[in-house]
């Protein structure tokens, strides 16, 4: 009765750790992105942790200058929040949230991101109300 009582125990550890190793990673964000088919530059490179779930939801934790916002110019200005959110698919980066573009003086949260054809070299940023297409060799 204890032998089978052991194995079951060490059994359920083994199927534990192999439902959960998948969920730890050692690539890093830019890694990930890219095995994904978006460009590594899609994020600054002071990224404090992330985490994607089972479901695709991407969660990256910036590193925030309490002094500053984090700002990029890709062909226009894009603000990054300390947390950025979106659900991660081969291409895509859906349901956004944390990013805004700069349109004509008004800031606009980014939807969505997608690269359809990476032979394209085309990267779309969803504005909802625009669409804006970019050279991905700006990332």
């Amino acid at each position: 009765m204890a032998i089978s009582s052991i194995n079951f125990i060490f059994g359920f550890q083994i199927l534990l750790i192999l439902t959960i190793l998948p969920l730890f990673h050692s690539e890093s964000i830019h890694e990930l992105l890219t095995s994904k088919g978006l460009p590594a530059g899609l994020v600054p490179k002071d990224v404090k942790s992330f985490n994607l779930d089972e479901n695709g939801l991407l969660q990256v934790n910036l590193f925030a200058n309490l002094f500053a916002p984090c700002l990029t110019k890709f062909e226009n200005r894009v603000f990054f929040e300390s947390v950025i959110k979106g659900n991660l698919s081969y291409g895509k980066l859906n349901g956004l949230e944390g990013l805004s573009q700069e349109e004509l003086f008004l800031w606009l949260p980014i939807k969505d991101i997608i690269v359809d054809d990476p032979s394209s070299g085309l990267i779309l940023f969803d504005v909802g109300v625009v669409h804006k297409q970019f050279s991905l060799s700006l990332f």
